[in-house]
């Protein structure tokens, strides 16, 4: 696990999103994981920026996303589909049928998630997983729990999450407490992962990170097992 500290989130966002231009540029066709939330969205600014100016090319690039809420429609804003259109896809050369996202208004979700996970399987290997990390150390929405799954699930929101969440909902809207996620196995199945934190709200379970310890209590730290990952921080998270 590689840590590059940056003084600011908009110098830890820039990078992010250098690392991921660099794999664009490198392999054309790239499979990108790619994460929702307020962490990531200096890092699309930067891409879009990136993409307008001519730097890099998303017309072949196929992208996954980590999860969306169940139950939600696409069209909801606060849905993760609405969220990439509206801080990526909307701005970049992309062709929408190379995106995917769970669809958050499925009939049969378990159905749901089997098809996903299929669907992430046939692009071949993720080249760059893009996450962010929870308070409480879920990934994608992989929460605390004795026993986590391997693939694309169903799974019931923690009040912590539910919390954190509510932020993002006005007080008319119904704030989800379920979601699909991809699976800690299919996370796990990219090259390269880059974890993002930021704020100080973010400092506690940055120094679970660093703790040589692993446990599903925290679900980040089962990432100190991936061959390839790099955490971008910023100097509040980082503390000291």
């Amino acid at each position: 696990m590689k840590i590059l500290k940056f003084s600011s989130y908009e110098e830890m966002s820039a990078a992010a999103a250098d690392i991921i231009a660099k794999q664009i540029n490198v392999k054309g066709d790239s499979v990108l994981g790619l994460a929702t939330g307020s962490t990531p969205v200096g890092m699309y600014k930067k891409l879009v920026e990136m993409n307008k100016s001519g730097l890099i090319d998303f017309s072949n690039i196929k992208t996954v996303n980590l999860d969306e809420y169940y139950p939600i429609s696409p069209s909801n804003r606060q849905s993760y589909r609405y969220f990439m259109n509206d801080n990526l896809f909307d701005h970049v050369n992309i062709d929408k049928a190379n995106t995917y996202v769970p669809n958050g208004e499925a009939e049969d979700p378990d159905a749901e998630c089997e098809n996903y996970e299929k669907i992430v399987k046939s692009l071949g290997t993720v080249d760059i997983q893009v996450l962010g990390i929870g308070q409480n150390g879920h990934i994608g929405f992989n929460e605390p729990e004795e026993n986590l799954y391997l693939y694309t699930h169903k799974t019931a929101l923690t009040e912590n999450t539910i919390a954190a969440n509510s932020r993002f909902f006005t007080e008319d809207e119904v704030i989800p407490t379920s979601a699909l996620t991809m699976g800690m196995g299919t996370i796990f199945s990219a090259k390269k992962i880059l974890l993002l934190i930021n704020g100080k709200a973010k400092r506690e379970v940055f120094k679970q990170l660093l703790s040589d310890r692993i446990t599903t209590a925290c679900p980040a730290t089962l990432l100190k097992l991936h061959p390839n990952v790099i955490v971008l921080c910023d100097s509040e998270a980082c503390g000291e």
